[in-house]
């Protein structure tokens, strides 16, 4: 198994990556002053351009909503990517060949070594596969057992273009013998999982199926799932799905999120289904935020594909996530099911069972869209459906029943992460069971506090992807302070043109000096990169890159805020710096300030300290060479 990215390739996808070239796919970039662009931003809706570029630097930020970073945010912000399918995403655009370090012994690796350009090549075949597929479908007089089972699924010519739907030939070698004419290898094919070896050589992994391509988050195709046609092939299973392969995991795709992506990222609102076609009933009747597993339960590494995309955090507004079963005994179990992996989101979740138990393509069908909306709309909490399908199979007219029914459902009670609602919940359920409230409490509290057979019960613990509730935080700057706010623009300056800054002005300065926390981490980072000595033999980005590594990442965001930021001031046409002036008047202004504090301390120690003692002549000479020195700054910013 591979381990993490080797820290010198993603480096070197960073410097390679041009970030004015990936932002210009999403955004309409305009000049906004030397070396700055400009435009809408993509994260959040606004009419006045907040969003800027310094290509130079490689880092952008929205003043509006406070998103920002590099080019590996950027891909991992817009396409809710985590860090690593940034970093190949990037790798591939660029023909960049990643190695992989090594999984310690019991270590987590994120996938079967790829070779130099497999992952590009793997794709590439499955999006010709796609094109195969579908031509099949639409062309071949043999695809019409394909067209006739859409047809019967409600769905078109067009609608089978839009979701690009096709059909694997059932001669056997059809897509083989193609991808073979395109150039691609037979280990290629086997790889990709697209054909399979037997004793007579290579032939097709599907036939005879209606063929659904699976897309990752970015839209690249990487799989198939299929559904069997032919009731000669009944001894074939009714689904087959893509092996997984080094770009195919089934636990890591949804089928259709590469379609559903923006409308989730803004709704905040995700809708599970159970197939492919209820995914293009949901899609086709303005549900676009649908979405659907392939071939596997719903688990935990969906759970974590969606949390990005929803921003599915503590301390925000909860999100939506809505799944629909059917309304039969295997609907319930799956509900049920999604139930347990409830405690993983702090989004709410609900469920919506259709009264006859109907899927959303069968609402389509029959009804039409405004019914498959509906459904959507109807959905009731997830605890209400666990709470009422837990006490279906008791008869509550009855007192020994009730008795049972209240055991039954107390553990689901007990469960309930927010404690200051469980009083709330537990008045409902009584009130549907009709029991008093305070027996029901009691029957809760002893979940709650029941040892297991090995000791107290576990504590819950936060899913591997949980946000902590409370972040680890550092007080912003206060801007209202005209100290504070010439510290800000001082490393302003020293982030963006570090030549204007004299050398022995940032020795002169100490962190401590600085007013603001954040102000004076990121000072030292300065000092520690080596300042502008160190600054005049690197590009602007590798300087903001050493100082980044030199900050704790509480500041990260601030520096990256700080290197894009314009500064309030024109810069010199000749010498392309802040002026001169400038700069002097905010290491003065912030040297005054330090200085100011430094004798407010020491005035105080010596007020503390006896008459005539060693330690009050030392203060008292140390209190007179600051306010000499106080003095003779003030003389300088006349």
């Amino acid at each position: 198994m591979a381990g993490r990215i080797k820290s010198e390739d993603v480096q070197a996808v960073k410097e390679r990556a041009s970030l004015e070239d990936v932002v210009r796919d999403h955004v309409n970039l305009r000049s906004a002053g030397v070396g700055t662009l400009k435009g809408l931003c993509p994260f959040h809706d606004e009419k006045t351009a907040s969003f800027q570029v310094r290509p130079a630097v490689g880092y952008f930020h929205c003043f509006g909503c406070g998103e920002g970073g590099d080019v590996i945010d950027f891909i991992t912000k817009i396409d809710h990517l985590t860090f690593t399918e940034a970093v190949e995403r990037l790798a591939d655009r660029l023909g960049i060949t990643l190695r992989y370090e090594e999984a310690g012994p019991g270590g987590k690796g994120s996938g079967p070594q790829v070779p130099a350009g497999q992952r590009t090549r793997l794709m590439e075949a499955h999006r010709v596969a796609e094109e195969f597929y579908h031509q099949a479908l639409i062309e071949s007089p043999e695809g019409r057992a394909a067209r006739i089972f859409l047809h019967d699924k409600g769905f078109n010519g067009e609608h089978a273009k839009r979701f690009m739907v096709g059909y694997s030939p059932q001669t056997g070698q059809a897509l083989t013998d193609h991808l073979r004419s395109k150039g691609f290898t037979d280990e290629e094919l086997v790889v990709a999982g697209l054909s399979s070896r037997g004793s007579r050589g290579l032939y097709d992994r599907f036939r005879g199926r209606v063929m659904w391509p699976i897309r990752s988050i970015a839209g690249d195709t990487v799989g198939f799932g299929a559904r069997r046609l032919y009731d000669e092939d009944k001894i074939a299973a009714k689904y087959l799905n893509t092996a997984e392969s080094p770009i195919y995991k089934k636990t890591g795709v949804l089928y259709g999120l590469d379609l559903a992506k923006k409308s989730i990222s803004t709704e905040r609102r995700a809708v599970v289904v159970e197939g492919y076609t209820d995914v293009m009933a949901a899609h086709l009747s303005g549900v676009e935020t649908a979405v659907a597993t392939c071939g596997t339960a719903f688990g935990a590494d969906h759970i974590s594909i969606l949390r990005r995309m929803l921003r599915d955090e503590a301390g925000r507004a909860p999100a939506r996530v809505i799944f629909t079963f059917d309304g039969d005994a295997a609907g319930q179990k799956a509900a049920m099911k999604a139930f347990e992996q409830d405690q993983r989101w702090s989004a709410q979740s609900y469920v919506a069972v259709a009264a006859d138990g109907q899927d959303p393509n069968d609402l389509w069908i029959k009804e039409g869209p405004e019914a498959v909306r509906a459904l959507v709309d109807s959905a009731q909490p997830m605890f209400e459906f666990a709470v009422r399908t837990t006490l279906a199979p008791y008869d509550l007219s009855l007192a020994q029943e009730r008795v049972q029914a209240m055991r039954a459902v107390a553990p689901i009670l007990a469960g309930i992460r927010d404690t200051t609602l469980r009083p709330e919940y537990i008045r409902d359920v009584a009130g549907w069971m009709g029991v008093d409230p305070q027996s029901l409490t009691v029957e809760t509290h002893k979940v709650g506090s029941a040892p297991g057979p090995n000791g107290p019960p576990p504590v819950r613990e936060q899913a591997e992807d949980q946000e902590p509730a409370q972040q680890a935080s550092l007080p912003r700057p206060d801007l209202t302070d005209p100290v504070q706010l010439a510290e800000r623009n001082l490393l302003q300056v020293a982030l963006q043109y570090p030549l204007a800054i004299v050398a022995e002005d940032m020795d002169e300065i100490q962190p401590a000096q600085l007013r603001a926390v954040m102000h004076q981490a990121i000072w030292h980072g300065l000092r520690e990169a080596g300042g502008p000595r160190a600054a005049q033999n690197m590009s602007a980005r590798s300087w903001n890159e050493a100082v980044i590594h030199r900050t704790p990442p509480l500041v990260h965001a601030l520096v990256q805020e700080l290197a894009v930021s314009p500064l309030p001031t024109r810069l010199d046409p000749a010498s392309g710096l802040p002026s001169e002036a400038y700069v002097d008047s905010l290491v003065l202004r912030v040297r005054l300030a330090g200085l100011e504090h430094q004798i407010a301390q020491t005035m105080g120690q010596a007020q503390r300290t006896p008459e005539g003692s060693p330690d009050a002549r030392r203060l008292g000479e140390q209190l007179m060479q600051l306010q000499r020195q106080r003095a003779h700054l003030r003389d300088r910013m006349m």
